[in-house]
């Protein structure tokens, strides 16, 4: 049996929003318990979001309606670029053109909070430090990039290089030079745990379940996948070792969701936030 991913009662919060922006503070309660939250922390967890303003509570208890005032997806919501990039790439839609794309900068002390933030951009975009302020991706991302340190107002201190035989210190092999830059053993590790929920949650589905475990499912099976693609650095296929346990993994998460996706009749917006993701798989 595979291991239960951790949700947060605010994702879940998030995760059960209608399409009608509301929250069935019943079907909360239920999910929240299969997922092993107390009563309580339901309750100080709606209870904060209504007092930050957002949402709304109509009635008390579990006969409560929360309704959401402004798009409460977003912490629950896929990176629908990155996500059909991967399954473009798992389809040899997406072949790697021998590029390295190298990304230079110089941010001064003054400006750490941008610096900062460039960084964590270059990583959420499959970014991997070479050496300090010098980080290289497979992935064509120049245009994001240059954006990100426009809207920081850094773009003065970056530079932007491409390249098609990039070495560092001895190593100079494409695959090799991916291995030694990113974490891969852990990427794969993320997508091996991904791929064992998901053949769980399908045996799960093949037994039957109710309404409120099916969403129960679908709310942990997103959260895996979430922690299995964040961060991936979506390196193409050329440079990974074969078998890649990432395009095995989203197979199987696909086959899963779309089985849950086909037997619910009210399916909250994180159903339809999945099926506009994948929807080149």
């Amino acid at each position: 049996m595979s291991e239960r991913p951790e949700i947060p009662t605010r994702l879940l919060v998030h995760a059960l929003l209608r399409e009608d922006g509301t929250v069935d503070a019943g079907e909360l309660y239920a999910v929240a318990g299969l997922l092993g939250m107390s009563d309580q922390q339901v309750r100080l967890c709606v209870k904060r979001l209504v007092a930050e303003g957002r949402f709304t509570q109509e009635g008390r208890g579990r006969k409560a309606v929360l309704r959401a005032v402004a798009d409460a997806t977003g912490a629950i919501a896929p990176d629908v670029g990155h996500v059909r990039y991967a399954y473009r790439q798992d389809q040899g839609l997406a072949p790697w053109n021998g590029t390295w794309y190298l990304f230079a900068f110089a941010v001064p002390e003054s400006l750490r909070t941008a610096r900062d933030a460039l960084r964590e951009s270059l990583l959420h975009l499959g970014a991997a430090p070479v050496q300090g302020g010098l980080y290289v991706s497979a992935n064509p991302i120049a245009e994001l990039v240059e954006a990100q340190a426009r809207h920081l107002g850094v773009i003065d201190s970056v530079s932007f290089l491409t390249s098609t035989d990039l070495r560092v210190g001895d190593i100079d092999d494409p695959r090799r030079l991916a291995a030694e830059i990113w974490p891969l053993d852990e990427i794969a590790a993320r997508h091996e745990r991904l791929a064992a929920f998901a053949r769980t949650s399908a045996e799960q589905l093949k037994r039957g379940l109710s309404e409120v475990e099916r969403l129960t499912l679908a709310v942990e099976l997103a959260a895996e996948f979430s922690r299995a693609m964040t961060p991936d650095p979506l390196l193409p296929p050329e440079l990974l070792p074969q078998p890649w346990p990432g395009s095995h993994a989203r197979r199987l998460f696909h086959e899963c969701w779309t089985a849950l996706r086909a037997d619910s009749p009210s399916p909250p917006r994180l159903f339809r936030l999945y099926d506009d993701a994948v929807s080149v798989a």
